[in-house]
């Protein structure tokens, strides 16, 4: 999102082939026009029959007038918006291509899908149904197995426009998953207490990790059993989601907590994952870190940006303290130009959790189209249409009529990151949203790792396992804590670099060792790294969120997922830096 005092945006996106697959919703069928005078005319010029308002109305907006005339038929005219929500599925459903023969076998596919950063689905609907069919044609096969899957026909055809033809299932269906996954989020959640988690059954807490990740022989009479639904109790989430506390908010909060004497520490350890995991996971959580109780926190109450996740950790929480100065905390705060352009009909204040992607360009035409036919506040089905997109895209208002995406550079600034952290060493846009998306929100971090500042005034060994592009390092560094050694092990080398070339610029006088895959560090390697620097003091941690999406109908298997399963990593890994730190008491 570029705006100048002007109102004028530069549309300087770098976008690829699949950002132009993108599909009109707004435009004009060739069989409809509008003329000056608001009426409708077929392409042979004939003027409307109907004299409906309604469907004048919607004609207008770029409906074609027999679709109009059919769903008023349908439907009567006195709920808009009810017309509006049925002329955008007909819309969808006439791109459609046609159902392949029931014994035509689907095609071979990975089976993950995940919550890379909480997405939303787009409905986009079409108007051109020569140019869609065709581009649909080419796609019918994998449009089919979503369907298959269990998918909507529009949530298949939006994830196959917005990630191009070539995009493989499991694209799509990570793509798919995460969308459902933030509407999710955005539901109301009931205050409940806290979960007790004192009373534990001991004998099972450790099973999948002993027999399934270190191998250990089983138990005379044990068959291989990893814990299901029916083993844990119900967890809900709190509202509001402040966790122990934030420094924004007048809530009582927790200032006091007792560990478990096995969790106490040093080393310390703190990990993160999304907070809307499926039944069972944040107990299977608690129980592996030693039973200790999760801190659930909404990044909302440290920036203009929502960002729901689960933190557990042996951290104190006395004391806490922000990073100075507080970061905006609304949108008009953080992005003070969008005042001038912002209607009075859009009541946003934050914005929604931010994505691994972004709208295109076609959509916010598309919207402008929608609101520029009338000269003073839209219709209320109008203003639906617009806010659930501006919503679903986190999409801000740069000059009359005009909405456009975050730029990767505002997204930096909305997490708590250096401007540029992100940009340059052939680092495309596109891995800079995913890098982005996947990562630590810098100022939630930081209030919880505050009170390591008066423990560590000469400097911390860190252990940081799952990097990302570096959060809980920017994090100390802003809170001025002395990085002397980290371990850094992060799988994608475009995080890699990043984490490499902010630990550069940023003059760091300590040691940076960057490893490629936790699955790799064993104790051996681990023993000759803490030999080396006398042990670690911090061992923070985020693995794959992938299969903990409640909506991903292919690998919905939570913690025993391909990729997130990875959460056993991090603690076969803080075992190990705890027993060899032990031989050395």
């Amino acid at each position: 999102m570029v705006v100048d005092d002007s109102g004028v945006e530069s549309d300087n996106f770098d976008w690829n082939t699949e950002d132009e697959l993108e599909i009109e919703n707004f435009q004009p069928s060739s069989a409809c026009l509008t003329v000056p005078n608001g009426e409708a005319t077929t392409g042979a010029g004939v003027a409307s029959s109907s004299n409906s308002k309604v469907l004048d109305h919607f004609v207008a907006m770029g409906f074609p007038s027999e679709m109009v005339s059919k769903v008023i038929q349908e439907y009567g005219e006195e709920n808009e918006d009810k017309l509006l929500e049925e002329l955008l599925t007909y819309s969808a459903l006439e791109g459609s291509p046609q159902p392949q023969q029931q014994n035509e076998p689907d095609p071979c596919f990975s089976e993950h899908a995940g919550c890379t950063s909480d997405d939303f689905s787009d409905t986009d609907t079409f108007s051109d149904d020569e140019e869609i069919t065709k581009s649909v044609s080419e796609n019918d096969a994998t449009l089919m197995s979503l369907v298959r899957m269990g998918y909507k026909k529009e949530e298949a055809l939006v994830a196959i426009e917005r990630l191009g033809p070539n995009s493989s299932l499991e694209e799509l269906v990570d793509f798919i998953a995460v969308a459902q996954m933030a509407k999710a989020e955005d539901a109301l959640l009931p205050p409940v207490d806290k979960p007790d988690y004192s009373n534990h059954d001991k004998p099972k807490k450790r099973r999948f990790y002993d027999y399934e990740v270190l191998g250990r022989k089983k138990p005379k009479g044990c068959e291989k059993r990893i814990l299901g639904e029916d083993d844990e109790e119900v967890l809900h989430l709190p509202n509001p989601m402040v966790g122990f506390g934030v420094p924004t908010e007048s809530t009582t909060f927790i200032t006091h907590r007792t560990l478990p004497e096995d969790a106490i520490g040093p080393p310390y350890f703190y990990y993160e994952n999304v907070a809307l995991a499926p039944k069972g996971v944040w107990q299977t959580i608690s129980r592996f870190l030693n039973d200790v109780e999760p801190e659930f926190v909404d990044s909302k109450y440290f920036c203009a940006a929502a960002r729901k996740r689960g933190y557990v950790h042996n951290l104190p929480i006395e004391n806490r303290f922000p990073l100075l100065p507080l970061p905006p905390r609304t949108i008009h705060d953080a992005f003070p130009l969008t005042r001038k352009w912002w209607p009075s009909w859009d009541s946003r204040t934050k914005l929604n959790c931010l994505q691994t992607v972004t709208g295109s360009a076609k959509l916010t035409e598309r919207i402008r189209k929608a609101v520029e036919n009338y000269d003073g506040d839209p219709p209320e089905s109008v203003q639906k249409y617009v806010l659930e997109e501006c919503r679903k895209w986190n999409l801000v208002w740069v000059g009359r009529n005009k909405v456009a995406p975050l730029e990767p550079d505002e997204v930096e600034t909305l997490l708590g990151f250096p401007r540029n952290h992100t940009r340059g060493g052939g680092i495309s846009r596109t891995d800079r949203y995913k890098s982005l998306g996947n990562s630590f929100q810098v100022d939630t971090v930081a209030y919880h790792l505050s009170v390591l500042k008066d423990m560590y005034p000469n400097g911390i060994n860190l252990l940081s396992l799952f990097s990302g592009i570096g959060g809980a390092e920017v994090a100390l560094h802003r809170l001025g804590i002395p990085l002397k050694n980290v371990v850094s092990v992060e799988k994608s080398e475009v995080n890699r670099n990043i984490v490499r070339s902010w630990w550069e610029q940023t003059n760091q006088k300590g040691n940076l060792i960057d490893l490629d895959d936790v699955r790799q560090l064993n104790g051996d390697r681990l023993e000759q790294l803490m030999n080396s620097f006398g042990g670690f003091d911090l061992i923070v941690g985020g693995s794959p969120c992938n299969n903990l999406a409640g909506s991903n109908r292919v690998s919905r298997d939570g913690l025993e997922g391909e990729h997130s399963s990875l959460f056993y990593d991090y603690c076969r890994i803080l075992d190990l830096v705890k027993c060899i730190m032990a031989k050395y008491r």
